[in-house]
């Protein structure tokens, strides 16, 4: 079934930076969007999968886009992909930015992408850019003589790395665009429902990104850690903004291999420091590891509301309701901590059931902002006491609560003021917390209860 999200359109005018490997794209995107959004490295083919952001100049907003660094070599792991990637970003381009390295020169390569550009692309404005050019040596290079191979004029010098020429870069950009049918305009300030697909390498997150936003915007690959660095993009459903986002497998620290992985992990824990849900994809065609509970524990400790996704389930042996409720158990005995998650059975590929993540996103993410008035909390309390009276924990005196109060919402946090000198025991904490869900919901979201005592020289509160 086809997504029932439509891609939010900015309606701005797109600019694609192309170009091989190295020669700074990354870093010009990341100066641009004055942020370290694109993964920087010296290691060939760093960025794989395009990346989107706007970008502001004059006052006015337009669209910009990242795209792989080309090796010309095919030979090159999903060097296939990265070219797929970069023609459907041309295809959406409004202006072309090719990006050469002013101090490394000219690629036989380069000049053969500039004819190929040139030719498919004729209708489209493109600029030559020369990057690098770090001081008055380098700038000269860029009246070098074999830049003329390209066909595209002298390159503009400039420096993503020291900033210099950016100015001018974007003011021919800037001049450029406004004669386009889509002009540099100021946009609509959205607040999304930020929403982080998280998951161990190969459980099928990127598939899943895909199918949520219906576009095959990131790279589908069986080879581990093929999404470096976290890709988003706003849809809309039923006039309700979503940003989804696409993270790096985070495996164990023993196993991580390389700076570019360990990058990418701690970009993704920090786009699930900033989600409001956290999609946690399991696959259905593998047992549980010790790698999925260490994230459901980091989801815990996040205060996220999660949606727990069991992807694959075309391969599942079974498909009916007793089975998929055997399975559930079985889940929820391994995460303990996130009983409070609904979870729901997909599969990426065939898209079976996809469709059916939004509804719950737009619930988990009212129920993560409910407020609970203090009279009704304090109706609330004196029931469950009434029917359950709070149990000791450490200590022989019995327990009394003389308040509970909300302190926050987004996430649901609560505070339970004891008499002093007692304590509650914890398993009376978790009969408070399903109480709560019971009645007023909290849908997929964590509940906070944090113990305060009553010191002796307060004035004792009425009782309730």
């Amino acid at each position: 079934m086809a997504t029932p999200a439509t891609i939010v359109d900015p309606g701005l005018p797109t600019i694609v930076f192309v170009g091989r490997v190295n020669v700074g794209k990354s870093t010009l995107f990341n100066k641009i969007m004055e942020k370290n959004q694109a993964m920087v490295s010296s290691i060939p083919g760093t960025t794989r999968t395009n990346n989107f952001g706007i970008a502001s100049w004059r006052g006015k907003n337009f669209q910009i886009v990242d795209t792989g660094g080309l090796t010309f070599d095919e030979s090159i792991p999903l060097e296939k992909d990265i070219i797929e990637q970069t023609e459907t970003a041309f295809k959406i381009a409004d202006l072309i930015v090719f990006v050469v390295d002013l101090q490394s020169g000219l690629l036989p390569q380069e000049k053969e992408l500039a004819k190929k550009i040139a030719k498919k692309y004729k209708d489209k404005q493109i600029i030559l850019v020369g990057n690098k050019a770090d001081n008055a040596t380098w700038r000269a290079q860029a009246h070098d003589r074999e830049w003329l191979r390209l066909g595209l004029g002298d390159p503009l010098p400039l420096s993503a790395k020291n900033s210099s020429g950016i100015g001018d870069f974007l003011d021919k950009i800037f001049k450029l665009a406004n004669k386009l049918p889509h002009r540099p305009k100021q946009t609509k300030d959205f607040h999304p429902i930020r929403v982080t697909i998280m998951g161990k390498p190969n459980v099928g997150k990127s598939s899943l990104f895909n199918s949520l936003i219906g576009q095959d915007r990131v790279i589908v690959s069986d080879m581990p850690h093929t999404t470096r660095e976290p890709h988003d993009t706003l849809v809309e459903y039923e006039k309700q903004h979503i940003s989804f986002i696409d993270t790096a497998g985070i495996r164990r620290k023993s196993k991580v291999s390389g700076e570019l992985e360990r990058q990418g992990i701690g970009k993704s824990i920090n786009a699930i420091e900033k989600s409001d849900i956290v999609l946690l994809v399991l696959d259905a065609s593998e047992p549980i590891t010790d790698q999925d509970k260490q994230l459901a524990g980091l989801l815990r400790e996040q205060t996220r509301s999660v949606i727990l996704v069991i992807n694959k389930w075309d391969t599942a042996d079974d498909n009916d309701d007793t089975f998929r409720n055997e399975v559930k158990e079985k889940i929820y005995k391994e995460f303990p901590h996130l009983d409070f998650a609904p979870i729901i059975f997909v599969s990426a590929i065939t898209h079976y059931r996809v469709h059916q993540i939004f509804p719950l996103i737009i619930r988990a993410w009212n129920e993560r902002h409910t407020v609970v008035e203090p009279e009704v909390l304090k109706e609330f309390l004196k029931t469950v006491t009434r029917k359950h009276l709070p149990s000791r924990g450490k200590g022989v005196h019995h327990p009394k609560i003389v308040a509970f109060s909300q302190l926050h919402n987004d996430p649901p946090i609560f505070e339970m003021l004891i008499k002093a000198n007692t304590s509650v025991h914890f398993s009376y904490v978790h009969y408070l917390e399903n109480r709560l869900r019971e009645q007023f919901g909290f849908y997929a979201a964590p509940i906070v209860i944090k113990l305060s005592k009553l010191k002796r020289n307060d004035l004792k509160p009425k009782d309730i």
